[in-house]
């Protein structure tokens, strides 16, 4: 297949999974339609697939309110909270020291300032979650507020370029939840004490999802390359990562002939941007005891990015797989070799002490501050020639490792 051809296949499987499907989050319609249009794609190049499913919950909205008095602030549920009706006084803290002597009772409380400065990790995440996160958590649930209202300023290292964002993200937690803006916690602080009203529309509804595993070749040992099929609440998510799905459906049709002795298993994983991530908690224990029979396992995440170029990063690879990986990847322009990052599904590999390779963009800290998890980012934003750069990049070195 011609580099144009290859092209137009790229921005087929991006249109297929970021516009022709307008949401990919977990539990949704939609993301059920990009994993069955994913399975079909990767049957069709000979590969055996399973789509083992997982149970979860979608999340609907029809927005919120909040007023105190004649006064009406611009608020967004938090993702997953269940909805609420509430009249009821408001009290508000900014530091720990301030909500363990708040009376939050039955009240609306406003957590802001220091106390709202980051996300709290889901309660019940099973990969990172800091004693401060569960303690405060533990707090709320033990003072009962009627509801919660939160207000931080912008952090893109931590939730890229989504302003207000929720410092709730946890179907989970069943205290009703909604936030906004620093400047409108602000103006919303005055009326501390004073009766504050919150409608809050929206509902969890029980569903489920898959991962889709694609397999070729007979060998245990394998190189295992994974994609994250999802895309957060919110955002088209072609950057994050239907550019990633991309590469790796074009890398399937690459290696359709392909009869090296190493295995192969390419994973269109499903969860990465969910409070829950349930398809890596199900990888992890269909596969626990096998990641010793990886060879190299590869991430790709945000590889598609309109500008700059494609990097990738090792870890916890040996001296001999390392020459080799940077001499493959560096014959092919466009790829350069970049500083580690770790809020990906790469994860898996480390914790499992598995050699790792992870590709995105070398501009990765801009697509965080400027576009990831936003409607910002949609097919405009991806180069669809980077998805083709990758695959053929993972196809040299693929068959190079396992002589086919």
């Amino acid at each position: 297949m011609s580099g144009d051809d290859l092209i137009g296949q790229s921005n087929a499987h991006l249109r297929a999974l970021c516009v022709e499907i307008t949401s990919r989050r977990v539990g949704s319609d939609g993301n059920r339609a990009a994993t069955r249009y994913a399975t079909g794609i990767l049957r069709s190049h000979g590969f055996r697939v399973e789509t083992p499913s997982f149970d979860c919950i979608d999340w609907q909205t029809d927005g919120a309110s909040v007023t105190a008095g004649l006064e009406a602030f611009e608020v967004c549920p938090s993702p997953y909270s269940l909805g609420c009706q509430v009249e009821a006084p408001l009290a508000c803290a900014s530091t720990l020291g301030e909500l363990e002597s708040a009376s939050a009772a039955g009240r609306i409380l406003l957590l802001r300032g220091e106390l709202a400065r980051e996300p709290l990790m889901p309660k019940n995440f099973p990969f990172f979650n800091p004693d401060e996160h569960k303690h405060l958590i533990e707090r709320l649930e033990n003072v009962q507020p009627a509801a919660i209202l939160t207000a931080a300023a912008r952090n893109p290292e931590m939730v890229g370029a989504i302003y207000p964002y929720p410092m709730f993200e946890d179907g989970d937690f069943d205290l009703p939840s909604v936030f906004m803006t620093d400047t409108e916690g602000r103006r919303l602080a005055t009326h501390e004490g004073q009766i504050v009203r919150i409608m809050s529309r929206c509902r969890r509804i029980p569903s489920t999802g898959c991962n889709v595993l694609a397999a070729k070749g007979e060998s245990d040992h394998r190189v295992v390359v994974f994609a994250h099929i999802d895309s957060r609440i919110g955002t088209p998510g072609a950057n994050d990562n239907a550019s990633g799905v991309t590469a790796l459906l074009l890398l399937a049709e690459r290696l359709a002939d392909y009869r090296g002795a190493l295995g192969i298993q390419l994973v269109a994983m499903n969860g990465e941007d969910y409070y829950s991530n349930p398809g890596e908690q199900q990888y992890l224990a269909v596969h626990a005891g096998r990641f010793k029979e990886i060879v190299l396992g590869v991430n790709l995440d945000d590889v598609g990015y309109l500008r700059g170029r494609v990097a990738f990063s090792l870890y916890g690879v040996g001296d001999e797989t390392s020459a080799r990986v940077r001499r493959v990847l560096g014959r092919h322009a466009g790829l350069v070799e970049g500083p580690p990052w770790y809020q990906g599904d790469h994860g898996l590999f480390l914790m499992n002490e598995c050699p790792a390779l992870a590709m995105t963009t070398d501009r990765l800290a801009e697509v965080m501050a400027e576009i990831t998890h936003s409607p910002r980012d949609t097919i405009d934003m991806v180069d669809p020639a980077k998805p083709v750069l990758v695959a053929r990049a993972l196809q040299d070195l693929i068959c190079n490792m396992a002589g086919g």
